[in-house]
């Protein structure tokens, strides 16, 4: 029955859209154009064994096409993360800074001041693609008090929008702005299968005449971790891997990471070793999504002109200095992210180290469909150079800026009195995963010559922490109290820059580019940041 009413709608809307597009020509110049599919994961690590479930989508897009070993996000958060795949900016720049309404996740002034202008949007409007959104779009979507599951974002042709964060079973989905609910029987209602399902559909009932953008973006591995019933016995022995900062004390750390009890308790770890298997499990349903999408684009003979991205919003910890599990934190678990991608001139079998970011997706899938990126305010820069074989590491960027701004309660746990307010996402032993002050920005720096995290906290301190990843690829050891004074001095300069950046700025040459001049005077004329470099001294002797 859903699948009929599914079909009439697909059928009802295409016809419209075919005539409309027939009627003004649009499809007669751009129907050879590239079509474009984006698979977005929830909450997918890869430092940690997140790809290890995903053999069908490894061999699919990752052995068909390149697979980026240093793809990062702007932030390791799913909403301010989801803001800058879909802007091309920073977080600073869209302003969406945690999951909440208040900190602008989806809200009425987001809608207002970037929705108009996301890449889908850009695509739609200005280069003739038919659009398609599934799934999970910011943890928000539907709250009534930013227009309820009525509200479809501007861009979309045909839109099925989970309502708020993500869930399995016992959901609603916006289709086209009119609320459809979902029970809890696993053959009608299970999420990530009813976004393959209604992918499928699209690919059947779309315009043959006009390319197309189609985003899935599924609830999986994020919790609660719902696996479908044929995959929950899958993964029984399987743990959280023991890699070195797994269950050890982060002493040279942030307070945030310093006040984690190690070692961890019994139930702690059993918790986080559940939950992994859990994520794992969700996974194969994910793996069974792209393997139906990439076949069906296959038997149309469209595979060949299709461009396949397949990525998550952040990465994941499972024990990683003795913090039980989230996100949120600036090390390589949490802010780097597996990236494949397939397509047309795309060579198979392709690793590359290139430095990337989320806010480049926007900008590739732009220069893909043959959009001029320069006309945009994107942060980002397109990747397509680095997937066709046309740039080498010499001449491609060497840093980008990651941003978080933590969040705090206003008063104490009570379960956790000591803790005292100001802390937030603690689990039953009292270890907190965030906190009001774990706000901080960090250059994450690959270069030939360096391999490099810079990040300062916007604390009493101004706490700073810098890893040599080459050398210290588990960031056991802060080395920003051992590094050269004139690296620090200017790794602060170029962190001030970054955060300051905006579209074309934030492209300027690293520390570690050849091209890269230090001059702070003409950086920074009015002094405004000095305070910070005489602090940063002070605390870093």
């Amino acid at each position: 029955m859903m699948k009929m009413v599914l079909n009439r709608w697909f059928l009802s809307t295409l016809l419209m859209c075919v005539t409309l597009c027939s009627s003004s020509g649009v499809f007669a110049a751009s129907y050879r154009r590239p079509n474009i599919v984006l698979i977005l994961t929830d909450d997918l690590d890869i430092a940690i064994g997140g790809l290890n479930p995903l053999n069908k989508t490894k061999k699919l897009i990752g052995d068909a096409g390149i697979s980026f070993t240093n793809a990062f996000v702007a932030s390791p958060l799913c909403c301010p993360s989801r803001a800058s795949i879909l802007t091309g900016k920073y977080p600073h720049n869209h302003h969406v800074i945690n999951n909440t309404l208040e900190g602008n996740c989806s809200s009425k002034a987001w809608q207002k001041s970037e929705e108009a202008t996301t890449f889908p949007a850009l695509l739609h409007t200005y280069a003739g693609y038919q659009t398609f959104f599934a799934g999970k779009y910011l943890n928000q979507y539907g709250h009534a008090e930013a227009g309820g599951v009525e509200h479809v974002p501007p861009g979309w042709n045909y839109w099925v929008a989970l309502e708020k964060n993500s869930k399995y079973y016992n959901y609603t989905l916006s289709v086209n702005g009119k609320a459809q609910k979902h029970g809890a029987e696993y053959s009608k209602d299970y999420l990530t299968d009813v976004l393959a399902n209604m992918s499928l559909d699209f690919l059947q009932y779309k315009s043959n005449y006009q390319p197309f953008f189609m985003m899935v973006s599924t609830p999986a591995p994020h919790s609660p971790w719902t696996a479908a019933p044929q995959y929950q016995d899958r993964f029984n022995t399987t743990k959280a891997p023991r890699d070195p900062n797994f269950n050890i004390h982060g002493k040279d750390k942030h307070w945030l990471i310093r006040q984690a009890k190690t070692p961890m308790t019994n139930s702690s770890i059993q918790f986080l070793d559940d939950a992994f298997k859990k994520r794992w499990r969700t996974l194969l349903s994910v793996d069974d999504l792209v393997e139906k999408i990439v076949k069906r684009l296959e038997v149309r003979g469209e595979l060949d002109n299709t461009y396949i991205f397949f990525t998550s919003d952040n990465g994941y910890h499972t024990g990683q200095f003795s913090l039980p599990l989230d996100k949120r934190q600036l090390y390589e678990f949490d802010i780097r992210v597996p990236l494949m991608v397939r397509g047309p001139n795309i060579k198979p079998n392709q690793t590359t180290q290139m430095l990337v970011a989320n806010v480049d997706l926007g900008p590739t899938i732009l220069d893909i469909a043959g959009y001029n990126v320069n006309k945009t305010q994107m942060d980002g820069m397109s990747f397509l150079p680095v997937m066709e074989g046309n740039i080498n590491s010499t001449s491609w960027r060497t840093d980008i800026l990651v941003e978080y701004e933590g969040e705090g309660s206003n008063v104490s746990d009570p379960a956790c009195p000591l803790l005292g307010p100001g802390v937030s996402e603690c689990f039953p032993d009292c270890v907190c995963e965030d906190s009001y002050n774990n706000t901080y920005a960090c250059v994450r720096t690959v270069a030939p010559s360096a391999n490099l995290q810079y990040c300062e906290f916007d604390d009493n301190e101004v706490f700073v922490e810098v890893y040599n990843v080459t050398a210290d690829p588990f960031q056991l050891t802060n080395i920003a109290k051992t590094i050269d004074q004139e690296v620090l001095e200017k790794m602060n300069h170029r962190l001030m820059m970054l955060q300051s950046c905006s579209g074309q700025s934030c492209r300027t040459p690293g520390v570690y580019d050849p091209r890269y001049k230090f001059d702070p005077r003409q950086m920074f004329p009015h002094h405004s940041h000095s305070w910070r470099l005489s602090r940063l001294r002070k605390t870093t002797k």
